[in-house]
């Protein structure tokens, strides 16, 4: 049996992908002249707190549970299939996907609205054509 990946592993793939995703990408591609008002900000910001919890959630089981990190470089060497994993196949995506729509509402921001359905489309084509393919491979009936 192999042994968890490290701490150190899991913050270079979180630095890796999550974070290019929800911090460096909406930077380049820049917040709006004009900013919501504040309950606008409060909603995103709440939002976007909801999908960040959900997200270090499904590492922390990805660390305990999978023995792996959240990159596809580093595959789990056990199936998640507790907490959210038991009602949603991607609980992790849809985490982040919470933040690029926090982010969305917070900045009320086209731009970041047309990027947060190019990162679900793109992910769930990803995830429906590979990772599941993949998945039914390595882990059989699990």
């Amino acid at each position: 049996m192999k042994r968890s990946a490290s701490l150190l592993a899991h913050l270079r793939d979180i630095l890796l992908l999550p974070v290019m995703v929800t911090v460096v990408i909406p930077y380049w591609i820049g917040k709006p002249e004009v900013m919501p008002s504040v309950y606008l900000q409060l909603v995103g910001l709440l939002i976007g707190l909801g999908g960040l919890t959900l997200f270090l959630y499904t590492v922390l089981l990805f660390k305990i549970v999978g023995r792996g990190t959240l990159a596809p470089w580093s595959p789990k060497q056990k199936l998640v299939i507790t907490g959210p994993y038991r009602y949603c196949r991607n609980p992790m995506i849809t985490g982040v996907f919470f933040i690029l729509i926090g982010e969305t509402v917070f900045f009320w921001s086209p731009a970041f609205l047309m990027y947060a359905m190019l990162f679900f489309f793109i992910n769930t084509f990803y995830f429906i054509l590979v990772e599941e393919p993949g998945l039914q491979e390595r882990f059989g009936d699990d």
